[in-house]
């Protein structure tokens, strides 16, 4: 079991729901099994018509630190993740960890990327650290568009991230309240660019953890092309506002 959470403050792992009853409930299991104490979880249903907050709710009965937050439709991962924030921010924890829900992040690498958390801002899980590419049960052309975009990615903005569109991460609060939610406007996947180009801009430290990235054995996949479209143009917009000094 990983140490004791007590002396590195409250921490809340957001988890972005839509259509995932076939993943949540054993994710949820897993994560307080190997977290008993000071670590909360919190659901963000966008409308799952399968059931997925249904579902969730009757976790609840099990265990108090588990929150759900429904709201009224699909309304994109990046409003997902910045109303989790707020509620971060709003109940006084002091880190935040990003996770998805299908299983494709292990729930064990919380533990080492809150301890990287100490000494560093944001902490990302990373599938791509030098020449190691460690993702599991991808096909070859969504691991060209991946690692492309990373390389894409690094090249425009100058970030030194190698993995800049991974959805696993640690934040500390006060980085979030330093970026400003506000004017955070991704929708889709593009939204773990901007939120690290702006941490990065802000001169908070940054540092990455080797995760090992195993694609889903059940449900979909929320990737689309207008997500894959925007990712392209964020990181041209990023860049703009950066030269104008407007981050």
């Amino acid at each position: 079991m990983p140490e004791n959470f007590l002396h590195k403050g409250k921490i809340l792992v957001i988890i972005p729901t839509y259509n995932e009853s076939e993943n949540i409930g054993k994710l949820l299991d897993d994560i307080f099994s190997l977290y008993p104490e000071n670590l909360d979880v919190l659901v963000i249903d966008d409308n799952s018509p399968d059931g997925t907050a249904a579902l969730v709710k009757r976790k609840q009965l099990e265990n108090k630190r588990l929150f759900l937050k429904e709201r009224p439709g699909k309304m994109g991962l990046g409003t997902a993740y910045v109303d989790g924030f707020g509620y971060a921010l709003e109940h006084g924890y002091d880190r935040v960890i990003e996770m998805d829900a299908d299983y494709s992040h292990d729930p064990e690498v919380i533990g080492a990327m809150v301890e990287k958390s100490l000494s560093a801002d944001l902490v990302i899980g990373s599938r791509y650290i030098g020449n190691t590419v460690n993702v599991v049960n991808w096909p070859l052309g969504r691991l060209v568009l991946s690692k492309t975009a990373s390389i894409y990615t690094r090249l425009i903005t100058g970030m030194p991230v190698s993995d800049p569109t991974s959805g696993y991460k640690c934040i500390r609060a006060d980085v979030l309240k330093a970026i400003g939610l506000e004017n955070v406007k991704s929708q889709g996947y593009s939204f773990q660019i901007e939120i690290n180009f702006r941490v990065w801009k802000k001169g908070f430290s940054i540092t990455e953890v080797p995760i090992i990235f195993i694609d889903r054995t059940v449900g979909k996949s929320k990737m689309t092309k207008k997500t894959v479209f925007e990712a392209v143009w964020m990181v041209w917009w990023l860049k703009t506002l950066s030269v104008f000094r407007r981050l």
